[in-house]
């Protein structure tokens, strides 16, 4: 039988903020436990929340960056559930009104729906060691934004490309730092099967998945679980699994049975949440360009293959520098090939773009060959010194004189006349062993394009 698997991914991101969503403590990560706390994120009693503007702009930022309509007016809720990293006994959430409605994810052909964006509230860490369990309340408080997808998504390759596009956005937008082992991003992923035409599967949730590699591989096992669960005659049963990375399997974490029934109700310590347009627009205006279409424009405008403008827009960072290279060069292919191949493999900091494109143009000029260029970037990366200075130092500069070049290949027909005869006498692959001889004669500092041509000149003349 043929088996279609649906999947819906809810992304939680934590929000650049200097302080928490509804205290002044900070958000910095790494501190010592329990140090960044106070009476509200510690929920002691008679402390309110005060909510962050701040926060609302990123969620905003992003709703409007993935299509979303933002309403005027939403509502927090408090969701009822106990744990011991919860010290109020319920989180902040939306429910019912979130922030952010509808809106779209494009991955190359699909294009995936987004049901809502709202924000919450963080809950705190628990950490286990020596046979204990301990609280550590820092991230308690850290504002969140859940974005929940539509069942669009058809296999584990999609869901991972999803989530990379999200983290692109985010990232891009400066929403969240996308750092997955600090806990910046992580996603639940809801998986189901079904037969072609027939009503959707019972679903499986799969929580805490925090990596691209993560989810695909929890998503593959669990699409095969279920796969020989039905047609061996059985029935999928709803439940939250958790991933274990080391066996490379999903096991249980509670059933359907004893899911937390959260007894959602409007938070009265909060006001609802009113935004107008003018604060809609201003937020609209900031938001840059994103990568989809920074990629199209780069292949519009610049010339480069879908998978070179896809590399390229991984990071805004690594876009802004490539345009900047591209601009100062006038050579956009020859800046994608040495970023792609090079200066990703050294660091974005290590080259600056004014020396990149430098080292382009004398390329372009004749004034270095490529095996030259090479070692002047090696150099360039480990002393930061000007291309230039280093190929005069090194004596790498290339000779595309053809005065020069001529008298080097005259030498060289001279040394092999039986060659020069064979080429002359129609047999043509003689004539790259006599540009090797005269490259030999100069030292490999001959310009190759100005070499072939003297050279073909002098033997068929």
């Amino acid at each position: 039988m043929a088996w279609e698997t649906v999947i819906g991914l809810e992304v939680h991101a934590r929000l650049l903020t200097e302080s928490k969503m509804f205290c002044g403590c900070s958000t910095a990560f790494g501190a010592p436990p329990n140090t960044h706390v106070c009476p509200v994120c510690l929920a002691y009693p008679g402390a309110l929340p005060v909510m962050n503007r701040r926060a609302v702009d990123l969620a905003m930022r992003m709703g409007l960056a993935s299509g979303c309509e933002v309403q005027l007016r939403s509502q927090f809720a408090r969701k009822n559930y106990f744990y011991p990293d919860l010290p109020k006994g319920y989180q902040i959430s939306q429910f019912e009104r979130p922030l952010a409605t509808g809106g779209q994810i494009v991955i190359g052909e699909k294009t995936v729906r987004l049901r809502r964006i709202h924000l919450e509230e963080d809950a705190g860490k628990l950490i286990h060691e020596s046979g204990r369990s301990l609280v550590d309340l820092n991230r308690s408080g850290t504002p969140l934004i859940e974005i929940v997808s539509e069942p669009d998504i058809g296999s584990a390759a999609e869901a991972s490309t999803y989530f990379n596009r999200l983290r692109q956005m985010l990232m891009y937008t400066e929403v969240c730092d996308g750092n997955m082992e600090e806990g910046s991003l992580r996603c639940d992923a809801n998986v189901s099967l079904h037969l072609r035409g027939n009503p959707l599967g019972t679903r499986v949730e799969i929580k805490n998945l925090n990596s691209f590699r993560f989810l695909s591989r929890a998503i593959e096992f669990e699409v095969e679980r279920q796969t020989k669960l039905l047609e061996g005659g059985g029935k999928v049963v709803q439940e939250t699994r958790l991933f274990d990375p080391n066996k490379n399997e999903t096991r249980p974490m509670r059933t359907k049975e004893e899911a937390h029934d959260y007894r959602y109700f409007p938070e009265p310590d909060l006001f609802a949440l009113e935004v107008d347009r003018p604060w809609i627009e201003k937020v609209r205006a900031a938001i840059p360009e994103l990568p989809a279409t920074r990629s199209a424009r780069f292949q519009r405008e610049l010339g480069l293959t879908p998978v070179d403008a896809e590399i390229l827009v991984t990071s805004r960072e690594i876009a802004d520098y490539f345009e900047k290279v591209a601009r100062l060069s006038g050579n956009p292919k020859s800046a994608s090939n040495w970023i792609r191949n090079d200066v990703l493999r050294v660091g974005l900091t290590t080259i600056t773009p004014p020396l990149l494109a430098t080292l382009i143009q004398m390329i372009d000029r004749g004034a270095i060959g490529g095996k030259a260029a090479k070692e002047i970037f090696e150099d360039m990366a480990s002393s930061g010194e000007e291309p230039e200075r280093i190929a005069e130092r090194k004596g790498l500069a290339q000779v595309s004189d053809p005065g020069a070049i001529r008298e080097a290949a005259q030498r060289v027909i001279a040394r092999n006349e039986t060659q020069v005869e064979q080429y002359r006498g129609g047999k043509a692959q003689v004539f790259g062993f006599l540009v090797g001889q005269l490259m030999k004669e100069m030292r490999g500092k001959a310009n190759a394009e100005v070499a072939n041509s003297v050279l073909r000149e002098l033997l068929e003349g």
